[in-house]
């Protein structure tokens, strides 16, 4: 033999017993990212293994062991690494307890013991270790690469998913994207609303907590308001039993449901006032008006009652919403937004003045106050002055508010039912009839009174509309139970009718000289206006207090 032979041979042999030939005695902590065989042109078999994974357990506490078997169902294997990987993140968790000879411990990226391996490669047919769970860990699956030979070995061996049974926020911000209020709440505690995500390899792991009885729900949206939007709820009915559904919201109503499919492997709990769900999803979220690609969305976090049946209620509280766009494949923390946005607010407010004081006080006093105020000033009787001033101050207070709402929706929203609708004919209308007033014809004009019931019959239906439109608004933004603020505003208008009767019974009156005394009649209009003025003010504030603490 001569020696380039020899050479050769030598090569091959060492070869046999280098990490090109695999490692018989199981020192694999190189292969623990990969969980691939340094086996030179090998590759993983795609038929399905005929090894498995049992667990003694299918959820876990920090803490608790779980006993990890991986048997054959056919032929005997030689080599394996085991490792327990998060769903979401595909992390390594949690330390093994040898408990097998054929097993020993490996140190990876999650510490000493984070997997283990074989010891030689002798054939065997079942292997078991103990595992043990730690704290603020997610779902599980464990995973292992089992070879059968030095050229046959299957990968992605994995066991039934195993859940966690605690919801926790001590890996918010470096593992998980959370989301609560308070902020950094403890989930555990009856105050706190709170709800993680983590991608999976087809969707998400999604974490919810809240003091409630009936549901928790997680929204997606591409802006600040409901419609058109992806939805997660947990529901808890009457019996006790816990649900999780994928549903779709198309505005203020109940959203449809979605195929249940969507949803996998949910554990959930109902203890002391608290709802917990945790969940796997297996699809992605979709708002059908974006673009596929996008993965940043506004978060929504809700709680709320449920029917006995289970069917959902609208939420008690105004939900979360985070301040920002979240991209859902990171784990940076976002702040909420909690209640209704202040423009929102300020909307609200800006129309309520408008239509609950400046606007009915113009009205009423050129139909009724005349008397009050008959002295000329700038050739002009005060009233008219007064009532004009009013009317154009109205006009300039909506003309701000139907500005600053369609700068924050960006646009029309269409979640909003028609209280958007009934704004723009109001604005409208509103807007004309200042206008309209200039071009009035003489008083002493044959065509006068064709201007006088047009001008009249206008500021009727903007009446009409101003009070339609506030209810719509105001049942917008409060979401109490016994929605008091749109209560409070029947009792305003019931108030309005009623001083109108009174005023209309007056001028009657008055027409037909009943009364005689023209002082009594001024001091007693004067009055009235003050009353009024009063009276709508007071509506007015408690209103106004309301939408403050939306």
């Amino acid at each position: 033999m001569d020696m380039a032979t020899k050479q050769f041979l030598l090569i091959c042999f060492a070869g046999c017993f280098s990490p090109l030939c695999g490692y018989p005695s199981g020192g694999i902590s190189d292969a623990c990212d990969t969980m691939l065989p340094v086996h030179g042109n090998s590759r993983t078999q795609t038929s399905t293994a005929p090894y498995s994974i049992t667990v003694s357990a299918d959820k876990f506490n920090p803490g608790d062991t779980i006993k990890v078997t991986i048997r054959t169902d056919s032929s005997s294997f030689k080599g394996f690494l085991l490792e327990a990987r998060s769903i979401g993140g595909d992390r390594i968790l949690g330390t093994f307890t040898v408990t097998d000879p054929n097993t020993q411990g490996l140190s990876c990226s999650g510490g000493p013991n984070s997997a283990i391996s074989h010891t030689s490669a002798t054939a065997k047919t079942q292997v078991t270790a103990n595992w043990k769970a730690p704290i603020g860990a997610g779902p599980v699956r464990f995973t292992a690469t089992v070879l059968q030979s030095y050229s046959i070995f299957w990968s992605q061996v994995q066991s039934p998913t195993v859940m966690s049974a605690q919801i926790t926020n001590i890996t918010c911000a470096s593992q998980k994207f959370c989301f609560s209020d308070p902020p950094d709440c403890n989930p555990d505690n009856n105050s706190c609303l709170f709800m993680s995500s983590v991608p999976s390899t087809d969707g998400f792991v999604f974490e919810m907590s809240g003091p409630t009885s009936g549901y928790l729900a997680i929204g997606f949206s591409d802006d600040k308001y409901m419609g058109n939007d992806d939805i997660y709820i947990c529901t808890r009915n009457s019996s006790g039993i816990i649900t999780v559904q994928q549903a779709f919201s198309t505005g203020r109503v109940s959203p449809t449901l979605r195929n249940t499919s969507s949803v996998e492997s949910a554990e959930a709990s109902y203890v002391d006032g608290v709802l917990k769900c945790l969940f796997i999803t297996q699809s992605s979220i979709s708002t059908q008006a974006r673009a596929s690609t996008a993965s940043s969305y506004y978060i929504f976090l809700a709680n709320g009652p449920s029917q006995a049946n289970g069917q959902i209620l609208e939420h008690t509280q105004i939900p979360l919403i985070t301040e920002n766009k979240v991209d859902l494949s990171s784990f940076a923390s976002s702040s909420a937004q909690t209640g209704t946005s202040p423009v929102i607010l300020v909307h609200g407010a800006l129309m309520l003045i408008a239509w609950m004081t400046t606007g009915s006080i113009g009205m009423i006093m050129a139909r009724y106050l005349k008397n009050v105020g008959k002295q000329p000033v700038l050739g002009k009787a005060a009233w008219f002055l007064a009532h004009f001033f009013l009317m154009v101050l109205t006009v300039a207070l909506t003309l701000i508010a139907f500005i600053i709402i369609f700068v924050e929706v960006d646009g029309w929203s269409s979640d909003t039912g028609a209280h958007p609708v009934l704004g723009c004919i109001l604005m409208i209308l509103s807007f004309l009839q200042p206008f309209a007033a200039l071009f009035r014809p003489d008083p002493k004009s044959e065509r006068r009174f064709i201007f006088n019931w047009a001008h009249s019959l206008n500021a009727f239906v903007i009446k009409i509309l101003a009070v339609a439109t506030i209810f719509l608004g105001l049942q917008l933004i409060d979401t109490t139970p016994n929605q008091w603020m749109a209560k409070v505003m029947g009792g305003f208008v019931a108030w309005e009718v009623l001083f109108y009767i009174i005023l209309e019974a007056n001028m009657r009156l008055k027409s037909k000289g009943t009364y005689e005394d023209l002082d009594n009649k001024m001091h007693s209009e004067s009055l009235a206006l003050f009353v009024f003025i009063f009276g709508n003010l007071a509506f007015l504030i408690s209103l106004l207090v309301g939408i403050r603490g939306s």
